[in-house]
């Protein structure tokens, strides 16, 4: 039987004489996003003080522009080159050196005001958010801020690169994302030997977090997680003498194993799902009260612990014990052991938003200079943010689970054409890509919300 696709190129004829055609015509709605909630308005007044000159790009738009690229998929300057050769649909974009004279006119004192500018818009999101209709996502009732490291490889003698704990070499920068739409609040990069266990660096960067939140998140309930590597005596005071519950990872020594393993079976109840309905595998109990280490934690902290019994064939580890694999952590919170367990579980997500980070642009940083690389890790971050705010404004609520790869591939990817009409310009998509439909309809969500009030 011959194969019917065999000779698809035989009979292609390829010829470069169209006229109109676009490609990442989805990435337009992420420009629009960045004006419709004043993101491109503050940019552009955080770095007025570096204008100079009556130059023919803004300052402030450029580093729209960059961040646009990083949430579209790039890796570098001159990736700009998506959006620059494509004027019809992203008008005029600067060249690369253009693009590295504004990361570089950013000091201290400007990192300090686009971080500020950014908490104007991101409210704005928030209180957009929390007026959508019927069907729309509504807002948690508290906030969720999850820290984590994350190591970056580099491949030259770049400053601040060092040997890290893995054996590799590069960066060690910390995170912060927000738990709910999924918001990049705050990060800071490190050099490859910092320490993940480091106190006073997860501090810094929990401030900057806390700095990014509006004042009714401030006045709510803020839980703080971190996994094993980030728990200490330190963080904990922090948390509690802030008023801010916190739910740490532990390390399962001797002493706590020796606690779990003489559990009764009775202490043992099931875990659950974010549904409330129980798992089969997974039991938690607590055992703060065998346990005499916890009283040098803050007052009201629990000891939780979970086993999981391990599949057959699943491969067994240090932390197993007949058959079940066991873990811990140490929470300042209210409510039953599994719902606890259930908050605690929840850290894991944040492993997804470093992913996510990593491919926008910080798997590998691209500067010599530890001050740029700092600009660029701000960069990436509000590329993520960015993405947060048009899931849960433009995009209908299947879609707001998209991985990026999968939300480029489908929307922000998309070709089309455009046409002018009535002095107006008009974005064609093709009718018979699939998603089209959910594109053209993120755009007339993107239209409908109201634009930024005048300053």
């Amino acid at each position: 039987m011959v194969n019917d696709r065999e000779g698809l190129i035989d009979n292609l004829k390829v010829r470069a004489d169209g006229s109109g055609q676009v490609s990442h015509a989805g990435s337009a709605l992420l420009i629009g996003v960045a004006d419709r909630i004043g993101l491109t308005r503050a940019l552009r007044e955080a770095m007025a003080p570096t204008r100079q000159r009556r130059s023919a790009h803004d300052p402030g738009v450029v580093l729209r522009d960059l961040v646009v690229t990083l949430a579209d998929g790039g890796e570098c300057l001159s990736d700009l080159a998506a959006l620059r050769d494509q004027p019809d649909l992203f008008g005029a974009v600067p060249s690369d050196p253009t693009a590295f004279r504004v990361v570089d006119s950013i000091d201290e004192a400007g990192l300090e005001r686009l971080r500020e500018a950014v908490k104007g818009p991101r409210a704005r999101v928030r209180e957009l958010a929390g007026s959508a209709g019927e069907g729309e996502r509504s807002l948690p009732a508290r906030t969720v801020i999850d820290t984590d490291a994350t190591l970056t490889g580099s491949h030259s003698d770049k400053e601040g690169a060092a040997g890290n704990f893995k054996g590799g070499f590069g960066h060690h920068p910390l995170l912060a994302y927000e738990d709910g739409i999924g918001e990049a609040l705050a990060g800071e990069l490190r050099p490859g030997n910092a320490g993940s266990n480091t106190a006073a660096d997860h501090i810094e960067v929990l401030d900057l977090a806390l700095e990014q939140l509006d004042q009714e998140q401030l006045d709510g309930e803020i839980l703080v997680r971190a996994d094993g590597a980030g728990a200490s005596h330190e963080l904990a005071t922090y948390c509690d003498e802030a008023g801010m519950r916190f739910s740490f990872g532990f390390d399962l020594t001797e002493e706590v194993r020796e606690a779990i393993t003489t559990l009764p079976e009775a202490a043992w109840e099931r875990a659950i799902r974010a549904d409330g309905s129980e798992r089969e595998r997974s039991q938690v109990a607590e055992i703060t009260d065998r346990y005499e280490p916890v009283a040098g934690w803050p007052e009201g902290s629990r000891l939780l612990a979970r086993r999981t019994k391990l599949r057959e064939g699943e491969q067994s580890s240090f932390d197993d014990h007949e058959g079940y694999r066991l873990a811990v952590f140490i929470a300042a919170q209210r409510g039953t052991v599994p719902e606890c367990d259930l908050d605690h579980r929840g850290h894991a997500r944040v492993e997804g938003r470093i992913r996510e980070g990593k491919d926008c642009g910080l798997e590998n940083l691209p500067f010599q200079s530890f001050q740029h690389n700092r600009i660029w890790l701000w960069a990436v971050m509000l590329a993520q943010d960015l993405i947060a705010w048009t899931k849960a404004l433009c995009l209908a609520e299947q879609e707001r689970f998209l991985e990026l790869k999968r939300l480029r591939y489908r929307m922000l990817h998309q070709s089309g054409r455009i046409a002018r009409h009535a002095r107006q310009r008009v974005l064609r998509l093709a009718s018979g890509w699939p998603w089209s439909a959910n594109l053209e309809a993120a755009f007339a969500r993107l239209r409908a919300l109201p634009p930024p009030a005048l300053a």
